[in-house]
């Protein structure tokens, strides 16, 4: 049975899960939630709902990681300015402020990530 890619594909979650250790070790937030404040810095301000569908997370666990980086002060809520039954979400200054701690040059990838990282054309 051909394995090679199933094997790689492991190797890459590895890499991934020392990763996201790194980061809740040095920054005290898991890959997700540094994932949402780097939407919210490419997008400003984000429906649930639109944070759900681009991390690709159900709506559920789109709410937790929502809500705890709201308890950190990290991003906070208000009523949509184009729809007054929404509640969009963008970046405090302390969310800011962290973000600029999770620049892949300032990080030690895994060797697997910084290959994949390099391969990825970057954006204009």
């Amino acid at each position: 049975m051909e394995t090679k890619c199933i094997c790689g594909i492991r190797r890459i979650y590895k890499a991934i899960n020392s990763f996201e250790k790194m980061l809740e070790a040095d920054l005290n937030l898991n890959l997700n939630e540094a994932m949402l404040l780097c939407s919210l810095s490419d997008e400003v301000t984000l429906t649930a709902g639109e944070i759900a569908d681009s991390m690709q997370l159900t709506r559920s666990n789109a709410s937790k990681v929502i809500a705890h980086l709201e308890q950190r002060h990290l991003i906070r809520r208000r009523v949509c300015k184009t729809d007054n039954r929404s509640m969009c979400f963008h970046l405090t200054k302390a969310g800011e402020e962290l973000l600029q701690h999770l620049h892949c040059e300032s990080r030690q990838l895994p060797a697997e990530l910084k290959a994949l990282q390099e391969s990825i054309p970057s954006e204009s």
